[in-house]
């Protein structure tokens, strides 16, 4: 294959992948907690096969590289729901959940309610960990809430704090999840405030993120059109040299 065509297609599956994630982001506008995402590119520089029979000497092939996805974690507006068990973060830090196999995880999607045995849980069933560890309550319990640390209290007394953590580097978590990550050496958040009865909406710029998905359709296009042009030129050169052999 040409040395054009592996440039042009290099610069194709980049596109590809840059037009996923913008259609991902458009996907989840409405999820709570959700934080955009933005591919990362830089130039993977490869020395082409040695040909000395030419006067000049050979050039290294410039290929489009996408080498890492960056989240933004930069907060959302708040959106008021009068849900009591609903939750939102002002500032740094991540709800801590437990997983099913008893780890941590972290998220800023603040959605919770009771199970049936009333827990306090995620939309997806998830315990929401205090520093009490997972909450159950009762019809004795009341009315719940929840102070700007996280304490949660009843009638019955408080009955913990909603534990809230902070990482050095937001990029080093593993995401599980549209709006679930996986971390390592969880510390305390500088600042928050816990907002009861909001949640934190997706922090997706709409209209960005459509102006996004038509510069990278026109550019994949483009580069389509470049790859037919060459592959046409290639077919009209064997079709010269083809007949010049005759």
């Amino acid at each position: 294959m040409e040395n054009a065509q592996l440039v042009g297609l290099s610069r194709q599956t980049a596109l590809r992948n840059q037009l996923n994630v913008v259609a991902n982001n458009m996907a989840n506008i409405n999820t709570s907690g959700f934080k955009t995402q933005n591919l990362l590119f830089e130039e993977y520089l490869m020395p082409v096969a040695e040909a000395t029979e030419f006067q000049t000497q050979d050039e290294t092939l410039s290929y489009v590289h996408d080498y890492k996805t960056h989240t933004d974690f930069a907060n959302g507006s708040f959106k008021l729901t009068g849900n009591d068990l609903d939750m939102a973060l002002e500032g740094d830090g991540f709800f801590v959940i437990q997983m099913e196999d008893g780890t941590e995880a972290y998220t800023r999607n603040g959605a919770f309610h009771l199970d049936s045995t009333g827990q306090l849980v995620t939309s997806e069933g998830r315990p929401v960990l205090t520093s009490a560890g997972a909450l159950t309550f009762t019809r004795e319990d009341g009315l719940i809430e929840i102070a700007e640390d996280g304490t949660i209290s009843t009638e019955l007394g408080v009955r913990g704090q909603v534990r809230v953590v902070a990482f050095e580097d937001n990029q080093a978590l593993q995401k599980l999840s549209e709006t679930l990550y996986q971390g390592e050496n969880a510390g305390v958040p500088d600042r928050f405030r816990v907002v009861q009865g909001a949640l934190e909406q997706s922090n997706v710029d709409g209209i960005y993120e459509v102006t996004r998905l038509i510069e990278i359709t026109r550019a994949y296009e483009s580069v389509s059109k470049f790859l037919k042009d060459a592959d046409e030129l290639r077919q009209q050169a064997i079709s010269t040299l083809g007949r010049f052999q005759a």
